[in-house]
C-alpha cells in the first residue's frame, strides 16, 4: 500500500516531529540505562518524513549524524537490508513512527554495522525470517554499537522453526526497552543475542504459548554484560530467558579460544536476570553454559515444569562447566500437577554444587507440604510453604496482596539499586 501525505497532513507531522524530538532529548538528558552509553542526545539537525518503501530505503542509505526520519503509517512489505547506518555519539540516527498511535508495519530490515541509531514505535510482522535484524556485517573486530530499540511491536514471525522476533549478532552497547514481542518462530528467540556485549532488555512483553520448544531471550556465543529486567514473560515458550545456549565456534564473538590446558570459554557470561514476571513456560531460566549470572527479584508463577534448569549443552574441553549461579530473592508459585520432582532440573557435565540460593519464597499451590524444592547446595533463608497472597493471579496480576507476608522477594520488591553481586545472607 503506497500513502501520499497532503501538504497540510505533511506540515501536521512536521510540527507533531518536533515534539517528538524534543521528548526523545529531554529523556536522554537524564541520562542513558545500563549497557547504553551514548544514546539520544544534542539536537536534530535534519528531519525528514517518507511514506512509501522506496522513500524509506532512500532515506535511510543517506542518512548521518543528527537525522530524523519519520515514517507515515502504512505497509512497508519488502524485505530490506542496510549497511553502515551510522550516526555519531551525541547526533544519532532517529527512525520512529511519524505517529507512535499509528505505526507503520514493516516485514523485516537487516542492518549491518549500525551505530549510533535508534528505532522507536515501529511495527515488524509476518516476516518468514527474522523480523529485525542486527549484525556486524560478519566483521567481528567491528561490532555494531550503541543502538536503541524502542516500543517496537514484532509479531507472527516464522512461524515454524528457529526464527527470531529481533536477531542480534555482534552488537555492543544497546537497549530493547518497551517493546512487545508475541509468536516468534516456534523454535527461536524473542530476542536472540549472539556474541553481544553490554545491553539493557527491559521492560519488554514476551507473549507465545507453552507447547511450543521456543525461548524469549537468549544470550549465547560468548554473549556477556547483559542484563534483563522488569520484563513480562506470558507463556514464553520452553525457556523464557536461556542464560548461554549452543553456538557454533565461528560464530563467537569475541573468537573462542583453543589453547591453554584449562577451559575458559562460555556461551555466556556477567548475566543478571532481576525484576521480571514469568507466567507459565516450561521453565523460566535454564542456566546453560553460563560462566557466572545473577537470578534474582523475579516472580515466577506456575512453571510448567522447573524453576530452573543448570545445563550443558557445547562439550568440548576449552568450555568451562555450567557453573557460578546465584538464585536468590525470588517468588516461586506452582502447582505439583505441574511440577517436575524437586522443581529444578540439572543436566550432565554442569558444576551445580557453585550455584548459590537464597531467600528465596516457594509455595506449592495444592500442597504446601511439598514446596521445598530438591536444590543442588542448599539454601540459605529460604521460606517454603507460606501463601504468598497474591493480589489475582487469575487476572495476571501477581503482586504481592496488601498484608502479604511476601513483600520483600519477587518482582515488585527489585530495590532501585543493587550491586553486581549480592552476600549470602542479608
Amino acid at each position: 500500500m503506497r500513502w501520499r501525505l497532503t501538504s497540510e497532513t505533511r506540515r501536521a507531522l512536521l510540527r507533531r516531529a518536533a515534539g517528538f524530538v524534543c521528548v526523545v532529548c529531554l529523556a536522554a538528558s537524564a541520562g542513558p540505562a545500563v549497557g547504553a552509553t551514548g544514546g539520544t542526545t544534542g539536537t536534530t539537525d535534519s528531519i525528514q518524513i517518507v511514506t512509501t518503501e522506496e522513500e524509506f530505503r532512500q532515506a535511510v542509505d543517506a542518512a548521518g549524524p543528527s537525522t530524523t526520519i519519520l515514517v507515515a503509517a502504512g505497509e512497508y512489505p519488502g524485505s530490506m537490508r542496510f549497511s553502515n547506518v551510522q550516526g555519531a555519539e551525541g547526533a544519532p540516527i532517529v527512525v520512529a513512527a511519524a505517529d507512535p498511535d499509528n505505526p507503520p508495519v514493516f516485514r523485516s530490515i537487516q542492518l549491518s554495522d549500525a551505530a549510533y541509531l535508534e528505532l522507536r514505535n515501529l511495527t515488524f510482522r509476518g516476516s518468514p525470517t527474522n523480523g529485525l535484524n542486527i549484525d556486524d556485517g560478519g566483521s567481528y573486530d567491528t561490532p555494531s554499537h550503541h543502538v536503541v530499540l524502542h516500543g517496537l511491536t514484532v509479531t507472527d514471525v516464522g512461524p515454524d522453526g528457529n526464527r527470531d522476533g529481533i536477531k542480534l549478532s555482534g552488537l555492543d552497547d544497546f537497549r530493547v526497552e518497551e517493546c512487545h514481542l508475541e509468536r516468534w518462530g516456534s523454535g527461536g528467540s524473542g530476542v536472540d543475542m549472539v556474541g553481544c556485549h553490554r545491553g539493557l532488555i527491559v521492560d519488554n512483553v514476551f507473549r507465545y504459548s507453552n507447547d511450543v520448544s521456543a525461548n524469549a531471550v537468549q544470550m549465547k556465543g560468548g554473549t556477556s554484560d547483559i542484563t534483563v529486567r522488569g520484563n513480562r514473560f506470558d507463556h514464553p515458550g520452553s525457556r523464557a530467558v536461556n542464560v548461554g545456549g549452543s553456538t557454533g565456534f565461528p560464530y563467537f564473538r569475541p573468537p573462542v579460544a583453543i589453547d591453554g590446558s584449562e577451559p575458559v570459554n562460555a556461551e555466556a557470561r556477567d548475566i543478571v536476570v532481576e525484576g521480571n514476571e514469568f507466567i507459565g513456560g516450561m521453565s523460566p531460566i535454564a542456566f546453560v553454559g553460563v560462566d557466572g549470572a545473577i537470578v534474582r527479584y523475579n516472580t515466577i508463577y506456575r512453571p510448567g515444569r522447573w524453576a530452573l534448569r543448570i545445563l550443558q549443552e557445547t562439550h568440548h574441553e576449552t568450555f568451562v562447566p555450567s557453573r557460578g549461579g546465584a538464585f536468590t530473592d525470588n517468588l516461586i508459585v506452582f502447582r505439583s500437577d505441574e511440577w517436575a520432582s524437586g522443581g529444578v532440573n540439572i543436566g550432565p557435565n554442569t558444576d551445580p554444587t557453585t550455584f548459590l540460593f537464597a531467600r528465596n519464597w516457594w509455595h506449592c499451590m495444592d500442597d504446601p507440604g511439598a514446596s521445598r524444592p530438591t536444590l543442588p547446595t542448599d539454601e540459605v533463608d529460604g521460606v517454603y510453604g507460606r501463601d504468598p497472597m497474591l493480589a489475582d493471579p487469575d487476572a495476571g496480576d501477581l503482586r504481592p496482596a496488601e498484608g502479604s507476608p511476601a513483600s520483600r522477594v519477587g518482582a515488585t520488591a527489585l530495590p532501585a539499586a543493587l550491586p553486581a553481586a549480592l552476600p549470602a545472607a542479608q
